[in-house]
Parts: C-alpha cells; structure tokens; sequence
C-alpha cells in the first residue's frame, strides 16, 4: 500500500476539492483508456468514466488501505464497463452517423495489419480482451490486474495466453501472418 494513496485518500474523505481533482488527474485517463477500449465508443467510454469516478467516491471509505489503490479503480472501471455492455445488448443501438471517417487508403501493410489485429481484439470476449488491453496496451503487470478482475494470477495469465492465441489464429485465417501454431497451442 503506498502512503501516497493513503493521504490522499484521507484528504477526499476529508472533502478536500484539491484531493478529489489529484485522485481524478492521477487515474483518470488510465480509467478513460480503458472504457474506450472496452467499449469501443467514446461518447460511451465518457460517460462510464464519470460513473467510475462517482462509485469511486462513493466507496473510498470502504476501500481497504492494505492494498493499492488503482487496481481497486481499474476493477470499479472494469464491472462498470461490464453492466454498460449488458445494459446495451438489451436495448437497440442507434446509428451514429456524425462518426468520423477516414477515407484514404493505407499506405503499406502495417496499417492494414493494425487494423486487423484491432478488429481481432474487439471480437474477443469481455475478459480475454480486457486482460489483453490491460497488459499490452495500458501496460499493466499480472498483479495487478490479476487485483483489479479479482482474479487469479494464473487465470489472468491464461486468458491472455488465450487472447493471444485467438489474435494470431484470425490474422492467419485472413492471411496476415504466416505462423504455424503449435499441435498443443489450438484455440480449439
């Protein structure tokens, strides 16, 4: 537990405004990053990040102080994303049509490959992905996040082996790469 979190998690339960704009300057765009990642739309990521940051007030006088404090951010992030995505599912998505757009072509294969290998990690399920982003985009180890999914670490680690390997199968089948997987590797 750092005694940095410590005090100023003792400062914004004792409403100190400075305190509540360092906790959120200090997590917010980890927090952001990963909604946007998780739900694919910014509008959506914004208003999710609120919410964190709004459960995350509200329970910082039940936060243990004997552990870290953002793994415990990055879990309220992770359930709220979670509870946005099934809400969703049940109600029609409208169509946004003031999306941008890009209409150019790309300019040598990374880009094209970047695409793929982005479009892969969005069709991945819920905590593949999020076990994904968290490692190889926000940069985050197995501990931590093994802290914020209240997971395993072993399980963490499978999941992003697993994620990994569905990634490579899908560039392969669309014939980005060609590496062989290993007999005892299938995602099957």
């Amino acid at each position: 537990m750092s005694t940095d979190d410590a005090t100023l998690v003792r400062r914004c339960l004792s409403n100190d405004p400075e305190a509540v704009r360092d906790l959120i300057a200090r997590f917010q765009s980890d927090v952001y990053g990963l909604c946007v990642r998780l739900l694919h739309h910014r509008h959506d990521a914004e208003d999710v990040c609120q919410e964190v940051f709004v459960r995350v007030f509200r329970g910082l006088a039940g936060w243990d102080a004997s552990r870290p404090l953002k793994p415990w951010i990055m879990g309220i992030a992770i359930n709220r994303c979670r509870t946005w995505l099934s809400q969703r599912a049940r109600k029609p998505e409208l169509v946004d049509f003031l999306q941008e757009t890009v209409a150019s072509q790309p300019e040598d294969d990374s880009v094209e490959l970047l695409a793929e290998i982005r479009a892969a990690v969005e069709d991945l399920r819920l905590e593949y992905r999020t076990v994904f982003v968290l490692f190889h985009e926000q940069g985050y180890p197995y501990e931590t996040i093994a802290a914020a999914m209240q997971r395993p670490i072993g399980t963490i680690k499978t999941w992003l082996h697993r994620a990994r390997l569905e990634i490579l199968t899908r560039l392969r089948q669309r014939g980005m790469i060609e590496v062989e997987l290993p007999l005892n590797e299938s995602p099957q």
